[in-house]
């Protein structure tokens, strides 16, 4: 059975797991769709955040005791308009992919929110269909400007 926890402090991430090991694991099984561990760490201190219009949460999947999954979650501050959450990283350890434990993950993590919730995928990413079976749709393209 998976064990899922959620932490909305530090100081409730630190209990059973350090910051780094939790970036780490992001940033080892998010394989080529990672970011750098200063990003993951940076939407961290988001979530954790106590302004006004952040926040989130974090979820640690644990199955037989081991870390197997994280996801996490922050709050836009801005339901008017976009969706109230965004999902920014969900990961599973490959060696325990295709035993339902992602849509687990990510049925917990919605239950945590109070509003609408987006992510970005890329079309090549297999997770892809998975997001689709638990109910996400493609609402819009998403176009970006990057100054150089």
């Amino acid at each position: 059975m998976l064990n899922i926890e959620v932490y909305r402090t530090e100081e409730e991430l630190t209990k059973k797991l350090t910051r780094e090991r939790y970036i780490d694991f992001l940033h080892t099984h998010l394989d080529r769709f990672r970011d750098s561990k200063e990003a993951i760490n940076n939407a961290i201190n988001y979530a954790f955040s106590q302004e006004k219009g952040k926040g989130g949460f974090l979820l640690a999947a644990f199955y037989e005791e081991k870390l197997v999954g994280e996801l996490l979650m922050i709050d836009t501050g801005m339901k008017e308009f976009i969706p109230d959450h965004i999902l920014v990283y969900i990961a599973v350890d490959a060696s325990y992919r295709g035993k339902g434990f992602g849509k687990e993950i990510i049925l917990e993590s919605v239950k945590h929110c109070d509003g609408d919730i987006k992510l970005h995928v890329e079309y090549d990413n297999p997770a892809k269909r998975l997001y689709e079976r638990v109910g996400f749709i493609s609402k819009y393209a998403e176009m970006r400007y990057q100054k150089k």
